[in-house]
């Protein structure tokens, strides 16, 4: 092989390796980024978490699309700070909202500024016994319970930093901790059912194909098979979707 071959070839293999570093260094960044608004959103520290989103980030959440910064600050600040915290940014004694990130999966795109990923949060939640405030209804009762559920969000690189460009959450089931998920009521947490601004802190639209648990579906995965190439497509029994139509039409589930 002549040096210029040599050459050649070297240069080739560096630049692979380099775009497989940065790859890699990107998902580790992605990775991070994830995990760092799950502690946030555990100790309720909401102005932190809306500066992870891009300008023009949104997220979907519980039925409801909160678009842009002004949206993201209405979802965390006007509504979960007022509701949990008492408009304090930060944890208040006898609250606990736990958020693990488990089982991420990123994909960083071709064009090296758009990222996706898979992750579940396994939630535990509750308010003790001792700091029930009966002068607001939200935390007037004693309540632990547990919530299970899945994003599919969208990253974007901006300015060589990772941010969250759409926070896709799908809590899929929820259960009180001492009766379980067998006993969980349909709609366990309402969806939200006004948009802003008739509800003050509403989303700006709604998703229709949204559910809670017992009804159990799949949130589509982002990428395809890594084996097959080919779409993860979950199937829908056939006894489901009739008893979802008879339960739409007015009829009693059988």
């Amino acid at each position: 092989m002549a040096d210029d071959e040599r050459i050649g070839a070297l240069e080739a293999q560096v630049a692979n390796l380099a775009q497989r570093l940065t790859q890699r260094e990107d998902e580790l960044d992605v990775r991070k980024l994830q995990h760092l608004y799950g502690y946030l959103i555990d100790k309720c520290m909401y102005n932190e978490v809306i500066d992870l989103f891009t300008d023009d980030g949104e997220v979907r959440f519980f039925g409801g699309l909160w678009k842009g910064k002004e949206g993201v600050h209405r979802l965390y600040v006007e509504r979960f700070q007022k509701r949990f915290t008492h408009g304090n940014n930060g944890p208040i004694d006898g609250f606990l909202l736990d958020h693990p990130q488990l089982q991420d999966i990123v994909t960083i795109d071709p064009d090296g500024v758009t990222a996706h990923a898979r992750a579940r949060s396994m939630m535990q939640a509750g308010r003790h016994r001792d700091f029930v405030d009966t002068s607001n209804p939200l935390t007037a009762s004693v309540r632990q319970w547990w919530e299970g559920g899945i994003y599919e969000n969208t990253y974007r690189k901006v300015d060589g930093v990772w941010r969250i460009h759409v926070l896709n959450y799908f809590p899929h089931w929820h259960a009180d901790f001492d009766k379980g998920w067998a006993f969980t009521k349909a709609e366990y947490v309402p969806f939200p059912k006004e948009l802003y601004p008739k509800d003050p802190s509403g989303p700006d639209a709604l998703i229709e194909d949204h559910w809670l648990w017992p009804t159990h579906k799949l949130l589509p995965f982002h990428m395809p098979h890594p084996i097959t190439g080919k779409p993860m497509v979950a199937q829908r029994w056939q006894g489901d979707i009739d008893r979802e139509h008879a339960r739409k039409e007015g009829f009693p589930a059988t």
